[in-house]
């Protein structure tokens, strides 16, 4: 049999959800996306939250004393974050490679340490979470930035990995924030 301990049991499924789709009921247990095993919900909503929405992914799940898998397409996961799908208005395609994508006009820091905001687009993503002149951008995905290619090369290497976002860390007043910035489709 299997260790209740491993996997993560489905409580419910979504009406219209895409485990529904797929054929998840109430009752199974997933112990596998994509051949990775789920260690717990935790685990699990993390694995799904790596994929690209559109995306299938094969869920093993066991069910009834025997295992099966299902394809389930993420392309209708409901996201926890509302405000992400907000965001998505239609904009022109962006270059992955200023920051001019994110509304942002930069400088260098005095010191050499970060990039100072001395601009902002009131219509961008930088505007709606709070980014004002002043700021100084220390990194971006955890990576020290110095200058504007640092920033272009985490954008591009986050479009590369798949992520929709790049966590930017402000400095305001010796305060530090994160500000997560949707990243072009480049």
């Amino acid at each position: 049999g299997l260790k209740s301990d491993k996997g993560a049991l489905v409580s419910s499924a979504q009406e219209d959800g895409p485990g529904k789709k797929a054929g998840i009921t109430a009752g199974d247990v997933i112990t596998q996306v994509d051949g990775k095993d789920v260690a717990s919900p935790k685990e699990l909503a993390r694995l799904i939250g790596a994929y690209q929405p559109g995306k299938p992914v094969d869920v093993t799940l066991w069910r009834d004393g025997r295992s099966e898998t299902v394809k389930v397409d993420l392309g209708t996961l409901p996201s926890s974050d509302k405000q992400a799908s907000a965001d998505q208005q239609p904009s022109a395609p962006p270059k992955a490679d200023t920051l001019a994508d994110l509304g942002l006009t930069v400088t260098r820091s005095d010191d050499g340490k970060g990039l100072v905001v001395t601009d902002v687009d009131p219509d961008s993503d930088a505007a709606d979470r709070g980014i004002q002149p002043g700021d100084v951008i220390t990194s971006v995905n955890s990576t020290e930035v110095n200058g504007t290619d640092d920033v272009a090369k985490a954008m591009a290497d986050a479009v590369k990995s798949g992520r929709k976002a790049v966590l930017m860390q402000i400095t305001r007043d010796d305060s530090n924030r994160f500000v997560a910035l949707p990243v072009a489709k480049g």
